[in-house]
């Protein structure tokens, strides 16, 4: 029997959620009224990854045992408060309209409609079109290491500190990396994903046994780590900072300090640690739209790899 519906209190608002009982994650006996908790009370930080941004929503109807539904238009029945972004997808010829969280009300009202991923656009609602995030996503192949990943972080940073350039980075909530930097929106998504992986490949250039940014998956080093540079294109997103992943034991895309990357493991952090961590240290990206970071050196990196005659892939998923 489904268990009665509760209303939660959300700054001034007031959420339903249903079958608050439902088991979500069964490796830790987890609830739907988990996952709300657990938002409530990373409220702060899960707002300032999604603010303004269209979100694509990762929802799971029946919990992790059922279907998966990767939501791009706002599912029925939203309040009139829970706020949107309209947007056009040249395959389809069609428009959706996406979640725009400007407040914790409508994250937890998601959950609510079963969502437990949050993906957003590293651009806002109001221009959708140029990106202010630049997104360095260090992606492990099947045979690499966490450790590997450790490593190639601090390549990573190593040349971000040269460019002047400030990077937020998180565990990824499965087996990578994210690291985050602002930047200012003077680019398109096709220009900051061109300037992305000319980033990628001066990492590569300086770890060529542990990197790659080889296109096609088949033509890769299966030990080599992936930076990712396809996840600065159009309609392409990764979860966002506090965003719990759809796993069994509720693992948190999480925020960790540079000096954490050696020691820390991303299975240390769900939904059941990362509130009282937050609680203690606050949101570790609190701040990043005070560093922004102009990534005109980055596009010249770009003319002159293009000038030694190497391509920038198309911006088709690849395979």
């Amino acid at each position: 029997m489904a268990s009665p519906a509760i209303e939660i209190e959300v700054e001034s608002r007031v959420v339903r959620v249903s079958n608050p009982d439902r088991v979500y994650f069964p490796e830790i006996n987890a609830t739907k009224l988990d996952l709300v908790e657990y938002y409530l009370a990373v409220g702060d930080g899960i707002v300032n990854a999604l603010r303004e941004r269209p979100c694509m929503l990762h929802r799971f109807p029946k919990g992790l045992a059922g279907e998966k539904v990767h939501q791009k238009r706002l599912p029925a029945g939203a309040p009139p408060w829970v706020e949107t972004v309209e947007l056009f997808f040249p395959r389809w010829k069609r428009t959706a309209d996406e979640l725009c969280v400007t407040e914790l009300a409508s994250v937890i009202w998601a959950v609510q409609m079963s969502t437990v991923e949050f993906h957003p656009w590293n651009s806002r609602r109001g221009a959708t079109e140029q990106p202010d995030e630049w997104r360095i996503d260090l992606d492990p192949g099947p045979e690499s290491s966490y450790d590997s990943i450790r490593k190639v972080a601090h390549v990573a940073r190593e040349v971000l500190d040269e460019l002047g350039a400030v990077g937020y980075p998180k565990t990824s909530g499965g087996k990578g990396l994210h690291i985050y930097v602002r930047i200012r929106p003077d680019l398109d998504h096709k220009g900051v994903r061109r300037a992305a992986l000319a980033f990628a490949r001066e990492v590569e250039r300086r770890a060529p046994d542990l990197v790659t940014t080889t296109w096609w998956t088949k033509d890769r080093d299966p030990a080599a780590v992936f930076v990712d540079y396809n996840q600065n294109a159009r309609d392409h997103t990764i979860a966002a900072a506090y965003s719990v992943r759809g796993l069994p034991d509720a693992r948190v895309s999480t925020p960790i300090r540079w000096e954490e990357i050696d020691d820390a493991d991303p299975r240390d952090f769900t939904i059941l640690t990362v509130p009282g961590r937050f609680a203690e240290i606050g949101d570790l990206h609190h701040d990043i739209d005070d560093h922004v970071f102009d990534i005109a050196p980055l596009v010249e990196w770009a003319d002159r790899d293009e000038a030694e005659g190497k391509d920038v892939p198309d911006e088709e998923e690849p395979s």
